[in-house]
């Protein structure tokens, strides 16, 4: 059986685990545009249940370890990869529920569990991905099970199994073969798992540098954050000590008569103190007689405690009450982008898009603070929209969540809002909105690359229409140019040129005018977006 405390490590090793080797994974991405990049989103995911497990009590049972990790992961999840990941631990949680401590059985329903979420959550699963390795493993556990009564050992065939699935990812996926790589995701799953596993068979669990600089075993002591509070302060202060001051032995031992949690660092010029107690009054006077105080910070602990815990009973957040029928949250990155979603409605800006994916509580927090029954959210990138759609499972309030892959898709979905219809024509009217619109990036290589048959070189300039790479170039403007072009059709009548932070107003505005000579059947619109990442951001309708 494997109890609570064994669970958390377990947890702690792995999130540490995926955190050290997150650009090993992020590695593994064939796609050469940059990207919330795989290895960085489980990570960001992952990290998000270490906060709240390092500060939990090792004598929780499982059940409370497993659903302390998937409610911190599923509010923290980043990315497609993220949110799957999040999913799989939840269904693992779900699995767990009520138990103490963990058997064979119990392993084989959490993972099968976690495996129903995930996939679906997935509109369209995809073989050959972190699903496969996920199911694989789960099928793998049910066989084991008739087998072995250690859960540890049957943990093993998981691990096992994982690998295998993994090492046949590109089989499954051609893009993985030609590039010579395993599946990104598929892989931060196998280093989560057999992080879990070195813990589960007793091995020394990883842990944070900043709580210790090496590892701890499962049988470690409880971290301080798990001892019961027996003194109300967190009494902290600096000594710049005096000319007279003696050493800081007599202050340690009188400050141990008045609490606990001692901790006194002398050097030759200061005395650092920490302690806990019922009279902070009393430590300071005490550390007055050494020299004059700087620094002096004094907590209750005990309001801190039950702060935390209200927190996280409701996640920390109250929706502001609703002022109108409808409202709008949108992701975006760049001044003149968020500026312009906010003047066509937008309530909510959440900062975010490529290289920067957003959490389910980012999304979730800018709904709360949207004064609608109703909120619209526009992710306008695809590897937001299932952090989303997690925020809209977990939200009081109503939330649709319109499928926006591009900034271009959000825009006209925004436009497309019409106040006077209802909540079911609009979101109709908004989805539809969508496919009319054409959306053109241009952007460079992130990393060396074989794909799709194009021998890719970091640094080239990407041509992208509507997310599939249609060819390279080496001039920027040029590649916004042909682009261009390519999309703009005998019925197309706008194009909107959306500039990013790394071009300059000339650069833009030349490139502006060309186009004007030479389409001159359409209108063109130039913005400056400020976006990071994409030199040109095009829309064609």
């Amino acid at each position: 059986m494997l109890d609570g405390k064994t669970l958390k490590y377990a947890y702690i090793s792995a999130a540490v685990t995926i955190s050290n080797m997150k650009k090993e994974v992020d590695e593994l991405n064939v796609y050469p545009v940059p990207d919330g990049d795989t290895g960085t989103n489980m990570s960001m995911t992952m990290s998000n249940a270490l906060k709240e497990l390092m500060v939990s009590s090792d004598d929780l049972p499982a059940s409370d370890i497993a659903k302390t990790a998937a409610s911190a992961m599923l509010r923290g999840a980043r990315g497609n990869s993220g949110v799957i990941l999040s999913l799989l631990f939840r269904g693992f949680s779900k699995g767990l529920a009520g138990k103490s401590e963990i058997d064979c059985e119990d392993i084989v329903t959490a993972l099968e569990n976690g495996v129903k979420a995930a996939y679906k959550a997935v509109m369209n699963p995809t073989e050959g991905t972190i699903l496969t390795v996920a199911r694989v493993a789960s099928e793998k556990a049910a066989e084991a099970a008739l087998l072995v009564n250690d859960p540890a050992l049957l943990w093993e065939d998981v691990c096992k199994a994982a690998e295998e699935a993994l090492e046949k990812t590109p089989d499954q996926l051609p893009v993985l073969k030609k590039a010579g790589v395993v599946d990104a995701g598929g892989k931060g799953l196998t280093l989560i798992w057999n992080a879990m596993r070195d813990v589960f068979n007793g091995g020394e669990a990883v842990v944070p540098v900043e709580v210790s600089s090496s590892t701890v075993t499962v049988s470690a002591a409880a971290s301080a954050g798990d001892e019961e509070i027996t003194f109300t302060y967190c009494t902290e202060f600096i000594v710049n000590k005096s000319q007279e001051s003696k050493d800081a032995t007599a202050l340690r031992a009188y400050l141990e008569t008045i609490g606990d949690c001692v901790v006194v660092v002398d050097d030759e010029d200061i005395i650092k103190v920490h302690v806990h107690t019922d009279h902070p009054g009393k430590a300071i006077e005490e550390g007055l007689k050494f020299g004059a105080l700087t620094n002096m910070k004094i907590d209750n602990m005990r309001m801190q405690h039950e702060s935390k815990a209200a927190a996280v009973k409701n996640d920390g957040m109250v929706p502001v009450a609703a002022e109108k029928p409808f409202g709008f949250v949108t992701v975006a990155a760049g001044k003149g982008i968020e500026e312009l979603f906010r003047n066509l409605g937008a309530d909510c800006v959440v900062r975010g898009g490529q290289t920067m994916n957003p959490s389910t509580e980012d999304i979730l927090k800018a709904v709360y603070s949207t004064p609608a029954e109703t909120v619209f959210v526009m992710p306008n990138n695809k590897n937001i929209i299932m952090a989303a759609e997690q925020a809209a499972k977990l939200s009081e309030r109503r939330v649709c969540v319109i499928p926006t892959r591009t900034i271009p898709q959000g825009i006209t979905a925004m436009m497309s809002y019409d106040p006077d219809a209802s909540f079911s024509d609009n979101r109709m009217e908004m989805t539809k909105a969508i496919e009319r619109v054409s959306t053109g990036q241009v952007t460079f290589a992130a990393r060396d690359s074989l794909y799709e048959g194009k021998n890719i070189k970091k640094g080239d300039i990407l041509a992208l229409e509507n997310n599939k790479l249609v060819f390279l170039d080496r001039d920027v403007s040029k590649a916004a140019y042909k682009l261009t072009k390519r999309m703009i059709k005998g019925d197309s009548a706008y194009v909107t040129l959306i500039y990013g932070s790394d071009v300059s107003d000339e650069r833009a505005e030349e490139l502006a005018e060309i186009m004007k000579t030479k389409f001159g059947h359409v209108e063109i619109m130039l913005i400056n977006g400020g976006q990071p990442v994409y030199y040109y951001i095009i829309s064609v309708e």
